[in-house]
């Protein structure tokens, strides 16, 4: 098995890196443009092979995207990082010219590779890239739920200080200040975390998972990598060894919750064949009212991408 990391930045080194010590796939290919960047990076993993005991193989490529040829699973890192101040927003212009370019050479040389997007805005992103590869939708998704599920339940087990293993939760809608963490499918040990916590705490602590990446970068002044990386990561496991996970994707919706021509974050199955299938909750009216308003967001900044590309 081949996967193809685009993007040799942080997150993309850290989700090669993850993906060669858990020997997910023979080979890892991570791609730049900057020039020896990728092969730097890529051989510097390879160097901790004898250390961390595992075999998969990672090659560095400066913009050779015949190097990514035949890979099972790519995934797309590439564009500015955000800065302090920066909305997402800001990034859409150049990022998606950059996406644009990635996708149209990676399903030049891998028609039938799952796509899984890590760029940012996320949820544009990842619509730029399935209007560009023409292929199923289920072949090309977002990596934004299981990384603000992490920040959640990372938050939760700090908070109640138990084990994050013990944690687990539903994550909806966009990524970013309107995402939409469902405090009723959330679950510590099987205890409902409502009976652990009370609302106040909960709160404070869904309204800091919402703006959980704004938070590092204040701190870091750049964007978040570890966490990013491997949640990618996770998603290409669950993939290339078809363990049919249940993660939250940004992905293409086509009447799932009454929406249609969206890419929105929702509850999913990853097999395989990318999305297996889109899990549809049963929501409550307060719950349907936030994912409602997440999906006006981002539905307004796809209509920026839509707007931008009927008058290039």
């Amino acid at each position: 098995m081949k996967v193809t990391v685009v993007g040799a930045g942080n997150v993309g080194a850290t989700c090669a890196d993850v993906l060669a010590h858990r020997e997910i796939a023979n080979e890892v290919v991570l791609l730049d443009i900057k020039e020896g960047f990728a092969e730097g990076k890529a051989l510097d993993i390879w160097q901790t092979a004898p250390i961390n005991l595992y075999d998969t193989r990672t090659v560095g490529s400066t913009n050779d995207y015949s190097k990514t040829a035949d890979s099972d699973v790519v995934v797309i890192t590439s564009g500015l990082p955000r800065k302090p101040g920066m909305s997402r927003d800001d990034l859409i212009a150049t990022n998606a010219g950059i996406v644009k370019t990635v996708t149209e050479n990676i399903v030049k040389y891998s028609p039938n590779a799952v796509i899984i997007i890590v760029s940012n805005p996320l949820d544009v992103m990842t619509y730029c890239a399935y209007l560009t590869a023409k292929v199923d939708s289920k072949k090309v998704f977002g990596m934004a739920g299981i990384l603000d599920t992490a920040r959640y339940r990372a938050f939760l087990a700090e908070e109640l200080n138990v084990s994050p293993k013990d944690i687990q939760a539903v994550l909806m809608g966009g990524h970013g200040d309107t995402m939409v963490p469902l405090p009723r499918y959330t679950t510590v040990g099987g205890i409902p975390v409502t009976e652990l916590i009370d609302s106040a705490k909960l709160g404070a602590i869904i309204e800091r998972t919402k703006v959980g990446g704004g938070e590092i970068v204040k701190l870091l002044g750049t964007s978040a990598w570890y966490a990013p990386g491997a949640a990618a990561a996770q998603m290409v496991e669950a993939v290339i060894r078809d363990q049919r996970r249940v993660f939250p994707v940004c992905a293409w919706l086509q009447g799932e919750y009454g929406m249609k021509n969206i890419y929105l974050g929702v509850p999913v199955i990853l097999g395989k064949n990318g999305i297996e299938k889109i899990i549809e909750l049963d929501l409550n009216a307060d719950e349907r009212k936030l994912l409602e308003e997440s999906a006006t967001a981002v539905k307004s900044v796809m209509d920026v991408l839509d707007n931008m590309n009927a008058t290039a």
